[in-house]
This record gives structure tokens, sequence and C-alpha cells, in this order.
């Protein structure tokens, strides 16, 4: 495979040489592979595709595209996926060195005296900002205590690997990390040795699904990443940050969430079934390692009664255990261990149905809750360090401690989603059964809400126990007694957000909180002075439409008698999610991005002065930029003054799940990414809106960046056409990459077409639309009344706003990841020639229009010039990425074409999985 990846820079040759190293080597083991398993003839024609493309991409031969193309007509279906396949693996082994890599630059930097604080995200790196400005260790531990940090871990359908693929890959990375270490030769090749056998069973394992994955399997993959990760990786994070705050202990604020099992918004295969499913897997993989946990201090805490005391506490938990073997006489930890034990098993069964595994676990009764368990843990600590035991507690017992308080027996919160036009319809049945109301449905909102609020405060129930409801309304109120029940089982913090997608409406609200009432899932009646209710009912504001009404909805909604003291006795939180996708596809890249802003700056502002309730944004990030994608860290950096407070939860989905979190020391720095960002927010953001030119030549550009987009996307005739012809988005459905459907209606208009598809066919296609379009007309316009001052302004905007930096910083990189060239050669696949020549023609201009733009306002000659490795690794891996590109667009011609042998399609599926690798955050 590659033999030219060297840059032309000597000093970048010089850094990122290991790189080169690595990812020349994985892939020497990886043509061998295939020479050893497809013959010569198949590796010399993946050689001459590979060079041809090449040439291709740095124009070092003018006539290598017609080369190229001519090669990939007359390859028989078989030679198209080895190809495919080659190319695909060869992304992911790529993916592998780089990963390596930047673990080794992050050490590197660490390792050197005057960048001892490491880089920008890094726990060390934030409390070295926060000490310069003056803020003590005691403030940092105050704004943690009242913090509350979340990734909430998606299903949504752009993770296009398998399990059985990531975990052969994750064996890689472990023996690349190895190899650096070994002592001699021989050690090497005993090291290769495994490699081969890893990259061999890469080369023979299918790296297609046969079958769409079920919500069962959904679930299944996401546990995976708390066994490699987060069970781990989570606690050690707190015990840094204690670290770097001398010692003071550190309260949980961190925990994670999943909508896995749980969000039913569009998906007819999550149900109350599914999230009791979810809540069970969850709480066997939390127990078992609890279980792991508690064998490995009972082989360590072997202290002996003859050598060291212990504490009466102590002795009376060894004596509740009943253990009575003569040979722990005198060993009263291990004795209270077997009796923990016993429990963790007993606990165990009595939530799951599943036995455990381990030998000698004896008998014992299920502990009610996490706090009995705690509080026994706490009895051994308490006895270690009183008793010379303290070197004891910070390697295994600690760290149990923490995982406890933040994984409870649920490991992870399962958030509830469903549309609100499911909740009104359920609701109208109720109503119309009960013979309140006929016509719910049809009452225009203040109605809604009058009725909705009598009802709330009424303690008589709708519904009736006799009555057979639709399919709908049953499965829907399943949901919510499913919810009351799993929190009784699994602890309150189980089950503690309700989404409600699309939210138009105050009623909206109401509804839920109807459903709740109905459900047992509310305390008393709104009015009461004790009311309250389980669930945070959290709106979702999606469009930009949505996103201008989310303040006045709030206002009303708190405007209602009773809401605000109903909230302050459920927590004092109201959680708000904001949706980056479909704002995106409804007003393009800028306007979604400026309206998100303008949401949460108005939002904000309306919470402080609200008294009793903080809010908390929930951001709906996808992973590509036009779904609100990029670094966490910048974009945390980047929210509106007073809209973190140390309160944030974001969404991690599809593909950037596994880059982000396969890898454990990866994992760790993306979790300190998240934390380190929070606080910076909190103690170092501004306190003051933008200035007011800044904020108005903001929203003159959204103005004009929206028309340009919507005269695009939805008013150009026959652009729909040219969308499902020029990209892969009938073919992207094939893939079986997630248990949801690509689109909420059977239709080919954008606007049932979900986000994810949208942004994820556009980055196949290399031209990126959702993450750039609009931006550069803008531009123009803007500053064309007084080119040299407005243009002063934009440049002062990147200079002095985070925000407008950071939305340039990321149109900087999806542009540097799109290709017009090969978007041509998408092109080709439209069948009318005239439409096809017409929207790119406006494509490229547009292109150009916004890359000169971004340049005149950053001043950079190129792409990612503040970003020199990222824009190494694009230029050393984009000529191998192309191959698929090029191969795609063929075999896609040949299947449109009529050609539907199911090797074809298996090929155009596995070169959109080996695009989506190496472009990384593309779904």
């Amino acid at each position: 495979m590659p033999n030219s990846l060297h840059s032309t820079s000597p000093h970048s040759v010089a850094s990122d040489q290991p790189l080169i190293d690595d990812i020349r080597y994985l892939g020497q083991l990886l043509g061998d592979t295939i020479r050893e398993q497809e013959g010569e003839e198949t590796y010399g024609r993946i050689e001459t595709i590979r060079k041809l493309s090449i040439a291709f991409e740095r124009g070092a031969d003018p006539e290598a595209g017609k080369k190229l193309a001519a090669l990939l007509r007359s390859l028989t279906e078989g030679q198209a996926l080895a190809v495919s396949r080659a190319f695909t693996y060869f992304s992911h082994l790529a993916n592998i060195a780089e990963d390596r890599h930047d673990m080794r630059r992050r050490a590197a930097a660490a390792a050197l005296e005057e960048s001892r604080g490491g880089e920008a995200g890094s726990l060390v790196a934030a409390f070295e900002r926060l000490a310069a400005a003056g803020i003590s260790r005691t403030a940092i531990s105050e704004v943690l205590s009242r913090s509350f940090v979340s990734p909430v871990l998606t299903a949504h359908p752009t993770e296009v690997q398998r399990k059985t693929q990531r975990d052969a890959e994750r064996s890689i990375a472990s023996l690349l990390l190895e190899r650096e270490a070994l002592p001699d030769e021989r050690a090497r090749k005993h090291n290769e040795m495994h490699m081969r056998a890893r990259v061999a069973q890469l080369w023979q394992t299918r790296l297609l699904r046969y079958t769409r994955p079920s919500v069962h399997d959904e679930i299944d993959n996401a546990l995976g990443y708390y066994q490699a990760t987060f069970l781990r990786q989570i606690p050690r994070l707190y015990a840094e940050l204690e670290d770097q705050l001398g010692g003071q202990p550190v309260a949980s604020f961190f925990r994670m969430s999943s909508w896995i099992g749980g969000d039913r918004d569009g998906n007819p295969h999550v149900n109350a079934q599914t999230l009791a499913t979810a809540l069970r897997a969850q709480a066997e993989v939390a127990l078992r390692y609890y279980l792991a946990e508690a064998e490995g201090l009972h082989q360590e805490l072997s202290s002996s009664l003859r050598l060291v005391s212990c504490t009466p506490q102590l002795q009376e938990l060894a004596a509740r255990s009943g253990d009575t073997n003569p040979q722990l006489a005198d060993e009263p930890y291990r004795r209270a261990l077997i009796g923990i034990k016993a429990r963790l098993a007993a606990t165990l069964w009595t939530l799951t149905g599943k036995a455990t595994l381990a030998r000698g676990e004896g008998s014992g009764e299920p502990f009610p809750n996490v706090e009995a368990l705690q509080a026994d843990l706490g009895i051994i600590e308490e006895s270690l360090a009183a008793n010379h035991g303290a070197a004891l507690i910070p390697t295994r017992l600690a760290p149990l401690r923490r995982a406890l308080s933040v994984f409870g027996f649920h490991l992870a919160t399962v958030d509830l989603r469903q549309n609100s036009d499911r909740h009104e319809e359920t609701v109208a049945e109720l109503l119309a059964t009960a013979r309140v109301s006929g016509s719910y449905s049809g009452s225009d909102e203040s109605a809604k809400q009058a009725l909705l609020l009598s009802l709330l405060r009424d303690p008589r129930l709708l519904r009736v126990p006799v009555i057979k409801y639709s399919e709908r309304t049953e499965s829907e109120l399943a949901i919510f007694e499913a919810a009351r029940q799993l929190r009784e089982a699994f602890g309150q913090q189980a089950i503690r957000h309700y989404i409600i997608s699309h939210t138009e409406t105050v009623s909206d609200l109401l509804e839920v909180l109807l459903l709740q009432k109905e459900c047992g899932l509310m305390r008393g009646v709104l009015g009461d002075a004790d009311a309250s209710v389980a669930l945070i009912v959290v709106p979702l504001f999606e469009t930009i439409a949505d996103l201008r009404h989310a303040e006045a909805i709030m206002r009303d909604f708190y405007g209602l008698p009773g809401i605000l003291d109903l909230v302050r006795n459920s927590g004092g939180q109201q959680e708000i999610m904001l949706g980056y996708s479909d704002s995106n596809k409804d007003g393009g890249f800028f306007t979604s991005n400026w309206e998100l802003y303008c949401a949460s700056t108005s939002l904000a502002e309306f919470f402080h002065g609200l008294d009793g309730v903080g809010l908390r944004l929930f951001h709906g990030r996808g992973g590509a930029v036009g779904r609100g994608g990029g670094p966490s860290y910048q974009a945390i950096l980047a929210q509106p003054p007073n809209s973190v407070n140390g309160h944030i939860r974001l969404t991690e989905q599809g593909e950037v799940i596994a880059s982000k979190y396969s890898n454990p020391d990866i994992g760790l720095h993306n979790l300190e990414s998240l934390v380190a960002a929070t606080l910076e927010s909190t103690l170092l953001g501004p306190s003051h809106p933008a200035a007011e030119e800044f904020s108005a030549a903001a929203s003159a550009l959204s103005v004009l960046s929206i028309a340009a987009y919507r005269g695009l996307v939805y008013e150009t005739p026959g652009f729909v056409d040219f969308f499902y012809a020029a990209t892969p988005i009938a073919e992207i459905a094939e893939l079986n990459i997630g248990s949801r459907p690509a689109a909420r209606r059977a239709t080919r208009r954008i606007e049932d077409l979900r986000a994810i598809p949208w942004s994820f066919s556009w980055g196949q296609a290399r031209i990126t639309l959702p993450g750039w379009f609009g931006f550069g007309s803008a531009v123009e316009a803007f500053v064309k009344e007084s080119p040299s001052e407005r243009m002063a302004l934009l440049c002062r905007m990147n200079d002095e706003w985070p925000f407008f930096r950071a939305l340039l910083s990321n149109m900087d990189m999806v542009l540097a990841k799109a290709d017009m060239g090969l978007a041509r050669r998408y092109t080709e696949l439209v069948p009318d020639r005239r439409l096809a020549e017409q929207i790119y023609a406006i494509l490229e201009a547009e292109w150009r229009r916004t890359t000169k733009a971004l340049d005149a306002i950053t001043g950079a000659a190129e792409r990612l010039a503040d970003n020199p490795a990222l824009a190494r690794a694009i230029k050393q891996r984009f000529p191998y990425i192309a191959p698929l590109n090029h191969l795609q667009v063929e075999l896609l011609r040949r299947w449109r074409g009529g050609e539907h042998a199911d090797r074809i399609l298996r090929t155009i599926l596995i070169s959109i999985n080996g695009v989506a690798a190496g472009l990384r955050n593309s779904g």
C-alpha cells in the first residue's frame, strides 16, 4: 500500500515522522495481506489505482483522471470489491496511526518544561489559566459542586463500523502502542506476528452488516464503550480533578446519559420493552464491573489482625458476611468483601435476572440501593485510613466508590424522547374517551392551555380502566408507566429527562406534564405547595422558526400559575435542547449557528431573572460540522455569556463515538476537554454580550446567508433531483447502520429527510454543502457597500469574538475536506446534464466566494493554517480516500444503469464505509 506519504516540509516530516512510519508500516502489513490472500495481480491493480489517484489529486499528470476512470470502468465486480475493501481498510488503519500520533504529541508537549500545562483542553492547562486569572481552588470546587456535565450517547445512524471490526482495530492500536517500548528484535517479531494476525482477521471479516441492527444491538454496541473507557476513565478524571484541587473532594457532577432504548422519535422499534431492556443491560454491565472490582479488593486487602488493627465497624461488617473459613479468621477486610460480593450477586439477579459467574460469592440480600453499598465500602475505607492502610485506598477502592457515585446501578441516565404530535394525539384520545373534549386537537392554543391546566389541578385521572385504547395510545402510556417502575427499581437517576421533539407551543410542554400525572409520575396536583414531577420536561427547538420562538415559549410557560413552583419542587432545573441538524437543513450553516447563539443568549437572560430555577442547555450536536460537529472544547467556549454556568449536556453520535471513546486514553482526553471547557466558560468566559456592531453584522450576514441557501435548496427547480442523483443518498438508506428509518415520511422532499443522511450524503460526494454554503454570498453582499470598513469589521470579529472564530474554524475544516474536482465526478451521475451543469456552477461559484471570504477574514492563504497537524494529515490521507470516491461514482453509474448484482451494491456500501472512515466526522 502507501509508499509516498512524506510531506514537503522538512520540519513537518521530522515532527510527523513517527506517524508516517506507523502509516507506512500498517499499510505494508495490509499490502502483504492482500498480496498473500488475493494474489500479486490484485495487489498490483490496487497500487496502480493508488498512484493514479495521487497523480490526479496533486495535478502531477493531466491525463491521470482519464486513465483512472478508464481503469475503474474496466474492473469486474470482484475486482472492484477487492479495491474498495483495500482502500477502506487503509482508511481505518490510518485512523489508528493518527490516534496513536495524537496521543504521542500530547505526551511530548506535556513533557516539555515550557509546555508543562499541555495543550488547550487539558485539565492542567485549564487550571493554569484559572490560576493566572486569580481564581482560587475553593472557587473552582464550589462551581463543580453545583455543576452538571453529561455527554449523551445516541444511536443515530452514522456508525458504519461493525463491533467485530472495532474490536480488531482496538487490538491493533494496543499492539502499535506496545511496539514502541519493545526491548529487542525478538519481541518486535512476536508483536508483528500478532499484528499480522489482526490485519488478516480484518481482511477476512465482512465490513457490512447483513441486517439492520436492532435496538438491542445498538444497546450492546454502546455498552462496549463503558467497558472499554467510561467505567475506568471517568473515576480517573475525578482523581485528576481532585489532584489539581490539592486534594479537595469533588462532587460527582460528571454523568453519562443515553438515548438508546428511549428515543422513540421516528423509531417504531423503541417502546417500553426496549426501555426496560436498556436499563437491565446497563445494570448488568455496572454490577459485573463492581463485582470484578470487589473481587480485586478481596485479593488485595489481605491485611491481618495479627499485624494491623481495624475499626469495630469493619469487624461487624465482616461478621455479617457469615463467612466461617478459618483461613480468613484474621483477615476482616476479605471477610467483609465476601459479604459485599454476595450481596452484589444478589442485586445482579434481582435487577437483571442474570447470575454471576464468579465462584464463592455465597448468598446474601440484594442491596436496596447504591447508598447501602457505598455505606459498606465507606466502612472499609474508614478502617483503612485509621489503621495505616491509606496507601491501599486510591488504587482500587476510591475509583470503585467514585464509579458507584457516577454510574449507580443504572450506569447511564436513559432519556425519553417523542415527537410533540404523538403527545397531542395521545392526550386527545384520553380526553375524547373520558368525554371531556372531543375536539382537543382542533382547539386553539389558548383553549388547549386552559383545559390542560384545569386537568393538572384536578386530582382525578382521565384514564378509564375498563376501556381499551388504541395501540398507539397504549404504547405511549406504557412508556410513562415503565419509567415509573424502572425508576423505582434502578434509582431516580435511571430516567430523568423527557425530550419533546418539534416543540412549537406551550401546550406541547403541558401535555407531557399531564401524561406524567396520568401515569403516577406526578406528586400532588398543580397548585399544591409540594407538587412535583419525576421527569424534567425538555423542549427541543429544532427549526429556525422554533429557535426564534424559544424564549417566548418558555416565558409564557413560566408565566402560567403554578408552573414555577412545580419546577422548583422538581429539582429547580429547566433543561432546553437546541437542535443543530434540522436548523442547519432549514436555514444553512451560518444562519443555523447564529440563531442557536441568539436563542441561547435570550434563554440565558430570561432564566437569569427567574428565581429558583436554573437553565441547562442541551446541545444536539452531530458528527459533521453541518450538524453542530467540530471540537467540543472550542464549541463550549464559543457559547454566549452566562449560558453554561457549569451546566451542559451534548449529544455524541455515530462514528464520532467510536473516534472519541474506543481508545481509553483518547477517551480520557475528550472527557477532560468537556470539563476543562465547562470550567473555563463558566469562570473565564465573557460576562457581557458581544459588541453591538458584531451582533448587527452577524444578523445581516444571517439574512443574506439564508437567502442564498434557501434559494438553492428550496427554490431552485430540479434541486431535489440533483441531490438524489449526485449523492449516494438512496444507497445510504440501504446501509444497515441504525434501527431508525432515514426519513420521517416516504417522500423525496428535503423537509422530510432526516438531517443525518442529508449531511452524510453531501460528505460522501465531497461537496460538504451543509458546512459552508451561503457564507460566501453573504460576505460578498455585506462588504459591497463599504469594502474596507466592513472587511475590517469581520476581521475584528474573528480576532475578538469566540463565537465567530469557532464558526469560521469549523467552516475552514469542512472546506479542507471538500473537493470540488471529485464533486464534479458525482455530477456525472445526474441524467439531466443541463441541470447538473447549472447546479454545479452554482456550487462552484459559491465555493469560490466562500473560500475567498474565509481567506480575507482570517488572513490565511490556505486551509487549516492554524491547525498544521490536521492539514498535513488531510494532505497525506486524501489521495487514498479519492480512489473510493472515483470507484463509488463508477459503481453508482452501473447500479443505477440497471446492473443490480448484489456485489455491486455491497461494493458501493463498502466505499461509503471507507469514505466515512477517511473523513472521520462525516455523520
